[in-house]
């Protein structure tokens, strides 16, 4: 009886820690390091490289004449900035609408070869020859200050990789929890980067010293991760900011989420294998402690505690009586059958199109922990393909 309520509770821990234990815990060390070390270091304003912003595409049509005016927007030397667009696959015109920009600067490389997002990143790398290159998806639009903002953060010599936020339009039901999500995600980034280093960069768009590139694996499921951690263990810090943002319609329904955190998940999977010397705490300190809390166990211990969880637990107040109210135990098990009705709930009202915010929370939450489970399953039965399978936008 005691091994199990020791099981029980060590699992419960880890759950909660792995959501929202290591967010409060980050929350105070980030206090103390202020304390002792001050505020964080202000970039330098005046810092103004060439940049590159780089776009691997593949069926864009319907976004290239808006991502390319928005570039053409930013706030920042335009004589500096080069476009390079690289559109291995396409077949629905994306390469020849580029095209039309050719006399402003944008250049374009295609093959009729579709080698997934990484194999065009690896190509198109070769065409970069400015000393920053900034990574963006073609059906997002950068905010006015994003170029500005990550590069400033490069005046700091020890920073290797930015990362910029993803933001989503406001709408409501599966965007709205979403945007929870992101907002959540976007705090911690923030405390991360104060700490020592955000751990992996968002693919919406990122940055890295150009020398610091390495070309990855052909069949990496997770680019922006591999690359900007790869670097973060060469020694040098991955930095955020939250105002150099990409903003992108949300997809269209939670179903539509599923797609990409699947992939994410045999992604996480993935570079938990291929990151495997990242877990030494002893060789890579506060990056390996950020690393292991922040990614490591979301991907695998906590998603795989849950159901655990749940079993223990009914043994748990059985052994005390389903009717002893006063019994912890029992009062956690129906507390975790009401979250999980909630759940279902949430799931069939959003296929009848009815939205209630309260019930997507934990809607989510288990469609993120499902979505680990199969994503654990595509990646050792190896069903996950390096091509994005796109998700429907609302």
């Amino acid at each position: 009886m005691k091994t199990i309520e020791i099981l029980f509770w060590t699992l419960m821990f880890l759950v909660f820690y792995a959501y929202l234990g290591y967010g409060i815990l980050l929350f105070f060390l980030v206090r103390l390091k202020r304390i002792f070390k001050g505020k964080p270091r202000i970039a330098d304003p005046d810092y103004e490289p060439e940049v590159t912003l780089f776009v691997a595409a593949y069926n864009e049509k319907d976004y290239v004449d808006d991502k390319v005016n928005n570039s053409f927007s930013l706030d920042y030397p335009q004589n500096k900035v080069k476009q390079v667009w690289v559109t291995d696959g396409s077949d629905d015109g994306t390469p020849d609408l580029l095209k039309k920009y050719a006399d402003k600067g944008v250049e374009v490389y295609h093959t009729p070869e579709r080698g997934g997002k990484i194999g065009a990143m690896n190509r198109g790398m070769d065409f970069v020859k400015t000393p920053i290159v900034i990574f963006s998806d073609g059906n997002t639009m950068l905010g006015t200050e994003s170029i500005r903002r990550i590069v400033n953060l490069f005046s700091d010599p020890t920073v290797g990789c930015v990362s910029g936020e993803k933001r989503i339009y406001n709408k409501s039901g599966a965007a709205a929890t979403e945007g929870i999500y992101w907002k959540y995600e976007s705090t911690l980034k923030k405390w991360d980067a104060e700490l020592y280093s955000v751990v992996g960069a968002a693919g919406e768009l990122f940055a890295v010293r150009t020398n610091l590139f390495q070309k990855v694996e052909k069949d990496t499921l997770l680019d922006d991760f591999i690359i900007s951690l790869r670097i973060a263990m060469q020694g040098y810090t991955i930095q955020y900011d939250p105002e150099a943002y990409a903003i992108e319609a949300p997809s269209a329904n939670v179903k539509e989420e599923l797609k990409r955190k699947v992939r994410i998940a045999a992604g996480g999977i993935q570079s938990i294998v291929r990151l495997k010397p990242l877990l030494n705490l002893f060789k890579y300190g506060t990056l390996s402690f950020q690393y292991i809390s922040h990614r490591v166990l979301r991907w695998t211990v906590a998603p795989i505690s849950l159901p655990i969880i749940f079993l223990l637990n009914l043994w748990l107040a059985y052994v005390n009586g389903f009717n002893n109210l006063g019994n912890l135990y029992t009062l956690l098990f129906y507390g975790q059958i009401l979250f999980y009705v909630m759940a279902l709930l949430g799931w069939y009202l959003e296929n009848k199109k009815i939205k209630v915010k309260l019930l997507y929370i934990p809607y989510y939450f288990l469609v993120m922990n499902y979505a680990v489970w199969m994503g654990i399953k595509r990646y050792f039965k190896k069903e996950q393909s390096v091509n994005w399978e796109r998700a429907k936008r609302g």
